[in-house]
């Protein structure tokens, strides 16, 4: 294949928490590399969706959100790999919410005017919308606080809105050869995505304050000749206390996670997957900077 006409680059989806970046990322691959749940911080790390045709090859940096509260290390260093992911992009994908815009989104667009790449701001959740009136006066508002050069209205969950931001997305990106390989999907290894599920089953499952204060890693990962994947992961949580509520009563908690991730596990890696799970307490290690970085939150650019 010639690389003449050929279009790729790299490109930024970043947003406040929760308004579906990972979900708009998952849905344009057709694929699941970034999980969701209706909590704050379930993106944690900068995670590349890599799509790639016979002219384009689009390479989507998903996020976390970013936000005002950043009082522990986890909180900082979430808000450092958001800001990190608007440099050296060659397109930043921009997503609030319809009719809703806050402290938090003005607090991104603030990153965004600090970048030099053109900004698509994409309107999200339009379908839950009630009053259609509404939502072409807070278009325009909104399109007036930026050069932004396009306003898309849209749902994530919409096949025909999402066609719309890849044709715009293919319109703005350089004319240069392909990155990746182009049946590679994702940057993130097998054992990363493993741990991801997890943490996503647990985010779903548990309540509001519970999942900020764990985090899964995986000891054991190995492929047996037979098509069975062993798969041994550890959830770290803060407290003692919290170790029961993850385990429940009779372990039935623990249970019903790993099977729901045992389950996920099967179909992203094709392959009948034995999962063993255990909770173990370390102490405050959202707060410690040492602690973060060896359970894998380092920096990234």
């Amino acid at each position: 294949m010639s690389d003449s006409g050929h279009r790729c680059g790299f490109i930024a989806i970043v947003g406040r928490p929760n308004v579906g970046k990972s979900t708009l990322l998952n849905r344009i691959l057709g694929q699941k590399i970034s999980i969701t749940s209706s909590k704050p911080q379930t993106t944690r790390h900068r995670i590349l969706g890599i799509r790639s045709g016979e002219r384009l090859q689009a390479i989507y940096v998903d996020t976390p959100g970013i936000h005002l509260q950043a009082k522990s290390a986890m909180n900082r260093y979430l808000n450092r790999v958001a800001s990190a992911s608007l440099q050296d992009v060659d397109l930043i994908l921009f997503m609030v919410e319809a009719l809703r815009w806050g402290t938090e989104d003005e607090l991104v667009l603030e990153r965004i005017r600090q970048a030099k790449a053109p900004v698509i701001l994409l309107v999200n959740k339009v379908d839950r919308v009630t009053d259609k009136s509404r939502l072409l006066p807070y278009l325009q508002e909104l399109g007036g606080r930026y050069g932004f050069e396009e306003v898309l209205p849209i749902s994530a969950t919409r096949r025909s809105d999402l066609l719309r931001v890849e044709e715009v997305v293919e319109r703005l990106l350089p004319q240069q050869p392909p990155v990746f390989p182009p049946e590679q999907i994702t940057d993130r290894s097998e054992r990363f995505l493993a741990a991801e599920i997890v943490r996503e089953k647990l985010m779903r499952r548990l309540g509001q304050e519970l999942p900020y204060g764990l985090t899964v890693e995986i000891e054991r990962f190995r492929r047996r000749g037979n098509g069975l994947v062993e798969i041994g992961a550890v959830i770290w949580v803060e407290r003692s206390s919290h170790k029961g509520m993850v385990i429940g009563r009779d372990g039935g908690q623990l249970k019903k996670v790993g099977a729901q991730a045992r389950r996920d596990m099967e179909r992203l890696l094709d392959s009948r997957v034995f999962l063993q799970l255990w909770v173990k307490v370390k102490e405050g290690w959202s707060d410690d900077e040492r602690a973060l970085r060896s359970l894998g939150y380092s920096d990234e650019g």
